[in-house]
């Protein structure tokens, strides 16, 4: 498995993967070494992280590898397919799933996805329009909603 720390606009990334996939993209702010060689396999996500962050890219393109329990790995799969500068509650996308009592479960399983940025869970809102829940923090989850277009988003309905 290889991994690599990489410094962004928001923080240290952490990019974990290997010819599968990628596993992992967290925010990291405790690693600071950044090494110059990316490992071939994180070459790609690297890439288009930076292009991400650059405002060339916004979406990617990548072989995903997430590991989680295939409930988990189906609300990831809902989440790719949220468009870049759109954004959806909680509570809407249970119901896309078809189980609107299933919100917390779904609210969870976001909590839970270990591709961030990737897979766009900074995109779920609260039902009211607030930012809440979002593992690499708020303030990263305003700034990522902001280099897509935020305020100027329309909630998916």
């Amino acid at each position: 498995m290889d991994i690599h720390y990489f410094k962004s606009p928001l923080g240290t990334i952490k990019v974990r993967g290997d010819a599968a996939g990628i596993q992992e993209v967290k925010f990291d702010d405790n690693f600071l070494n950044e090494k110059p060689i990316v490992p071939i396999h994180l070459q790609q996500c690297v890439t288009q992280l930076n292009e991400y962050f650059s405002g060339e890219r916004n979406s990617f393109d990548l072989k995903l590898n997430p590991e989680g329990t295939d409930f988990q790995k189906t609300i990831w799969k809902l989440l790719q397919v949220l468009p870049s500068g759109r954004t959806i509650s909680y509570l809407k996308l249970a119901r896309s799933y078809g189980k609107t009592k299933a919100v917390r479960a779904v609210a969870a399983a976001i909590g839970k996805n270990p591709i961030l940025i990737i897979i766009p869970c900074h995109r779920v809102i609260g039902s009211d329009g607030t930012l809440v829940g979002y593992s690499g923090g708020i303030p990263r989850k305003k700034q990522l909603l902001e280099l897509e277009g935020f305020p100027i988003q329309t909630t998916i309905v």
